[in-house]
């Protein structure tokens, strides 16, 4: 399983981290242990003193492809989900200052929190008005609606599929909405898809 992610995805987010909105997908990946079961504590790693949530939809991949066309790409996923894209900032930062790759703040173990829970897409109102959103404490920090991705799950799918195959049970992150911000010990995360919770992860 791969886990492909998504970056710069809804054009708020890039400016609060002073990035351009890119013109075509950015993405990076995270190996299969920066799975992290939403169920379980997550453990904020020693070698960061700065982790930050970003809570996105997610796509899970459900037949082989390659070089996909956009036309097409809707027959590649049936289910969606949620999760959370845990980035250690103060790596990143250090690492893009020094114009060095930042795959060890993004890629650590237990980084990518998966949502047990996935829906079929038919569920919902279409793929481009999908709401869903991050309460931290009961506190809601993130709102985002697929409708204000800069690039669409089709347009995504077909570009990532002319670099690498797509394989059965790959699951794509779609980008981050504004509001992202650091995580402390003893924080309560919770996600919720069209108002339904599909995760909850707590901070150790």
């Amino acid at each position: 399983m791969k886990i492909i992610c998504i970056g710069r995805n809804y054009s708020e987010h890039a400016k609060e981290l002073g990035n351009e909105t890119p013109t075509e997908p950015i993405f990076f990946l995270k190996p299969d242990s920066a799975k992290h079961i939403a169920s379980t504590p997550f453990y904020i790693p020693e070698f960061t003193n700065d982790v930050h949530y970003e809570v996105e939809l997610l796509v899970k991949i459900n037949k082989l492809g390659k070089h996909i066309e956009e036309r097409f790409a809707h027959t590649y996923y049936e289910q969606i989900g949620l999760g959370i894209d845990f980035t250690a900032r103060d790596l990143q930062r250090d690492c893009k200052s020094k114009g060095l790759p930042w795959e060890k703040a993004k890629a650590f173990d237990n980084s990518a929190v998966i949502g047990k829970k996935f829906f079929s897409k038919n569920e919902f109102n279409g793929m481009d008005d999908i709401s869903f959103h991050l309460d931290i404490n009961g506190e809601q920090v993130q709102i985002g609606n697929s409708g204000d991705m800069i690039f669409t799950v089709d347009k995504i799918i077909a570009y990532i599929s002319q670099f690498m195959t797509l394989k059965i049970g790959d699951i794509i992150f779609t980008g981050t909405p504004s509001g992202v911000g650091p995580v402390k010990i003893g924080d309560k995360l919770e996600g919720f898809l069209e108002g339904v919770k599909v995760f909850k992860v707590n901070v150790k």
